[in-house]
């Protein structure tokens, strides 16, 4: 049949199981939003404040259902307005599929009214990106771009189709009728589109050897990556570790990857990594990492990480081998496949005396309890407590989002939506309402700072205007936390433009989009306000009022031991 290349998007976006794409009209892009008009029962669209917000919420659409997400934008600043999320998918493995309209082919070059190269733009920071001059391309470029974002290691790709190829009628057949007849190269993009690109099978000697490894230690300890997140292999991480008797250092990334409630949570790993986590990479002698970067994060001073053990590498990425810290081992695999290999081959371990040796160091950090004043553990331990436990929760980018990775014990993949490697402030909010809209019955949290919190509270207008019970938490100290405690800690306290300057009335904030809020000072009146919002059906704004010196707790500095801390508890 005969249909428009906007028609064949919004048909190839069914195909996919597309439910809820994220976006923003504009020119360039009109043709496709027309198409989609007649899909509404269909595909339901969020229209969001900013395009930022959009990818942001694409994104936690993504991570929270372990499904693509899918973006729309138009031309010129509607689509450097994606960038920022587009690299945030990129460095966190989050497979988004972003779709913008440029000018038509006759003005492309001609500097035409909001033209901008955004394949050049976005080319470092997507897994692959796409042109679209005609109509007949449509399909297979829609198709393979979604095989493409999920498969593998996850990431985005963006699509950029001209105006004039969503005007142009091209002929469209559906997917699985295609696929029974069409050969060649067209029906190999369909087939790979049709189904998951397979990781590597792993090398079953490299799993032997590691099993030999295995069996060789005394002091074995494990780290939790996103990468176990990615792979939704939480359960046969769980069974390998608790097989192994061994303790689990988990990233910021790889929150849900393993139970926080696990006995073998040995807590975050770091620069604001517990005591128990770090000192037992200082003395373990076989640390296993699956679907961990090493980021400058992790292992702060590569030289002397993990000094006397040898280090083990599980990835499904090729590249991060031996990118950031030298290996003895690695193994080339999606981390489910070789968990499962490793789960047939292990016997049970007993690691009694180097797990009491680790948890001999604290797993969290301790806070006064004082019942006049708000410290960051009062308002996390509350929320565990009044909250489901399967309440998903996003984060922006400082202080708070390190308490909210140090304090809540994550249960399943998806369940903690942060941004880890591009450390986007304005995340939060986005990232919550993707989550919210893909799991209307489940509680969600915004944890966000009264510095990140201004990068994006735009996006209340999308929280009330689709009517999306979101709870934002502001941890207001009235300054950019992070950035103060280094300029405290490591500049001599020259508070150079962290000061946040005007006092605003967060309360006042969402009255005025029609939707409630409370400012507190103890955690009786936190919980409070937290019950209230839990029992609104709105969207409600709890604002913190916490010590401007209030720091997070462990630190090392950047490039040092990751024993070598800065602060303690």
């Amino acid at each position: 049949m005969k249909l428009t290349g906007a028609q064949i998007v919004i048909e190839c976006l069914l195909e996919q199981h597309v439910d809820t794409i994220f976006g923003y009209p504009g020119g360039t892009i009109l043709n496709v939003y027309d198409a989609l008009y007649d899909y509404r029962d269909r595909i339901t669209h969020i229209r969001t404040a900013h395009e930022q917000g959009a990818a942001h919420a694409a994104d936690g659409y993504a991570r929270s259902t372990g499904k693509v997400g899918v973006c729309f934008a138009t031309s010129g600043p509607g689509a450097t307005n994606l960038v920022t999320g587009i690299a945030t998918a990129y460095m966190d493995s989050s497979p988004v599929v972003f779709i913008t309209c440029n000018v038509a082919k006759p003005l492309i070059g001609k500097d035409s009214f909001q033209e901008v190269d955004i394949t050049g733009v976005t080319m470092p920071v997507t897994k692959c990106n796409y042109i679209v001059e005609h109509a007949d391309q449509v399909a297979d470029i829609v198709r393979e771009a979604f095989a493409i974002a999920r498969s593998g290691r996850p990431g985005p790709v963006l699509i950029d189709i001209l105006k004039n190829a969503t005007a142009e009628e091209a002929e469209y057949e559906p997917l699985k009728r295609h696929l029974h007849h069409t050969e060649g190269r067209l029906g190999a993009l369909i087939s790979r589109a049709s189904h998951d690109l397979k990781a590597p099978e792993p090398d079953l000697n490299d799993i032997e050897k590691l099993v030999d490894m295995i069996n060789a230690s005394e002091r074995p300890l494990l780290i939790c990556g996103g990468g176990v997140v990615r792979s939704r292999a939480h359960v046969e991480f769980e069974e390998f570790a608790n097989r192994l008797d061994a303790p689990v250092a988990i990233t910021l990334m790889g929150g849900g990857g393993f139970r926080g409630r696990n006995p073998l949570t040995t807590g975050m790993i770091g620069m604001h990594g517990s005591q128990a986590s770090n000192m037992a990479v200082d003395a373990c002698d076989l640390l296993i990492a699956f679907g961990c970067r090493f980021s400058d994060r992790v292992a702060l001073d590569p030289t002397s990480f993990a000094a006397q053990a040898k280090i083990v590498h599980v990835d499904i990425d090729r590249s991060e081998i031996n990118k950031n810290v030298q290996t003895d081992h690695h193994i080339i695999g999606d981390a489910k496949r070789v968990l499962e290999l490793l789960n047939e081959r292990v016997r049970q371990k007993d690691h009694t005396a180097w797990k009491e040796y680790v948890f001999s160091f604290p797993t969290q950090t301790e806070y006064e309890l004082a019942s006049d004043t708000l410290n960051p553990r009062q308002i996390t331990d509350s929320i565990a407590r009044l909250c489901p436990m399967e309440t998903y929760v996003a984060t922006d980018v400082g202080q708070h989002q390190m308490w909210t990775a140090q304090h809540f014990h994550y249960d399943f993949p998806g369940q903690l939506l942060t941004s880890g490697g591009f450390g986007a402030m304005g995340f939060g909010l986005g990232a919550a309402i993707g989550a919210k809209v893909s799991h209307p019955d489940k509680v969600v949290i915004h944890m966000t700072g009264d510095g990140s919190f201004r990068m994006n509270l735009n996006e209340l207008h999308t929280v009330a205007t689709y009517n999306l019970p979101i709870i934002t938490v502001i941890f207001d100290n009235r300054t950019l936390g992070m950035v103060r405690q280094w300029q405290t800690l490591i500049y001599d306290q020259r508070y150079a433009a962290t000061d946040i300057g005007v006092d605003l009335d967060y309360v006042k904030l969402a009255e005025a989009y029609g939707l409630s809020g409370r400012r507190v000072s103890n955690q009786a009146d936190f919980e409070d306000a937290l019950k209230e919002a839990l029992a609104c059906g709105h969207g409600y704004i709890i604002d913190c009022v916490i010590d401007i010196d209030e720091k997070v707790k462990p630190m090392v500095n950047g490039g040092d031991p990751i024993t070598k801390f800065l602060i303690l508890d």
